[in-house]
């Protein structure tokens, strides 16, 4: 029984065995699932669905969330287009100005929510519509496709069988187990998400980590993005508009809390390994394409619906 229940508490041995049947399940339903090709291919979109998710997940931990994150993403995208393409900067220089961009960014939301008290919803909503303005009225519809080559190494190469992208992914996310688990700065932000009131009466600037937080959700989704330019080879200003249920779908289904104060690095990678799956899965299986919306939201609403269950059977255990 004592097993049964660390199984049942346990968020990251769920979230595992999940992905497990998963990957099993398709194996034998098609024969081609694992294909070398397919195979990286699916890491490639799984380590670009886990650093989508990691932006929105640093803000879900403290207790907001990043409507913006896809907009943020079509930012850092045409800056890295326009500074390879327009000024003539070398990729690690435009991806450099793309990272900024995106820290940027993620500051004025932190700044407003912050230092005006609005809340994170309604100020990333509106920073989401002024963002994207911005993409479009910059590149004016237009995409940079003079990319360079080596530009590409990262989205487009494999090492041992799996995408570049993929070893990138894991080591983000090695740092980021570390920072929550092992650091001063991590474990505030935790404690913020956790309960505001009792963390800033505890003596932890509230606002610093919120206003940290944004930052660093901004320079992930512009990571994602500078990662996005090197595997498609061009500069797209319609980046991004399809992150935001991504971001949130992985984070959830991962085990980010969504009233903050729990994130799992292990969980991330998991989350993404089940969404990607699922989506590779329907297309390999002639599933109708059209339903993908809805099986995603399914899949967000279980997520929740067991993530309920979970603290339920907690809360009967410690009567």
């Amino acid at each position: 029984m004592g097993n049964l229940d660390s199984l049942v508490r346990n968020k990251d041995a769920g979230i595992a065995f999940s992905a497990l049947l998963l990957f099993v399940g398709f194996s034998l339903s098609s024969e081609s699932f694992l294909s070398a090709y397919n195979l990286f291919n699916i890491s490639r979109i799984i380590a670009f669905s886990a650093f989508v998710a990691l932006a929105q997940a640093v803000v879900l931990v403290a207790g907001g969330m990043n409507l913006s994150v896809g907009a943020i993403g079509g930012l850092a995208t045409i800056a890295t287009g326009y500074g390879i393409q327009v000024l003539g900067l070398p990729g690690w220089l435009a991806g450099s100005l793309a990272l900024a961009i995106g820290c940027t960014a993620g500051l004025l939301n932190g700044l407003i929510i912050t230092r005006l008290k609005i809340n994170s919803f309604v100020t990333t909503l509106a920073t989401l519509f002024v963002f994207t303005g911005l993409v479009h009225g910059f590149s004016e519809g237009y995409a940079y496709t003079e990319i360079p080559r080596g530009f590409t190494f990262l989205g487009r190469q494999k090492f041992l069988g799996l995408s570049n992208l993929f070893w990138v992914m894991a080591l983000v996310l090695l740092v980021t187990h570390y920072m929550f688990r092992h650091t001063v700065f991590g474990r505030r932000l935790l404690a913020t998400g956790g309960n505001l009131e009792a963390a800033r009466l505890s003596g932890i600037n509230t606002n610093r980590m919120l206003l940290s937080s944004h930052i660093l959700s901004g320079g992930l989704a512009a990571l994602a993005a500078v990662l996005w330019v090197s595997r498609m080879g061009s500069a797209q200003p319609a980046t991004g508009k399809d992150w935001l249920i991504t971001s949130f779908a992985v984070a959830i289904v991962g085990g980010t809390g969504l009233a903050g104060g729990s994130i799992s690095a292990l969980g991330l990678l998991m989350g993404a390994f089940i969404i990607v799956l699922i989506k590779n899965g329907l297309v390999l299986l002639e599933a109708n394409v059209y339903y993908e919306q809805a099986f995603l939201g399914s899949i967000i609403l279980l997520a929740v619906v067991v993530s309920r269950l979970r603290d339920m059977y907690d809360e009967r255990l410690k009567r």
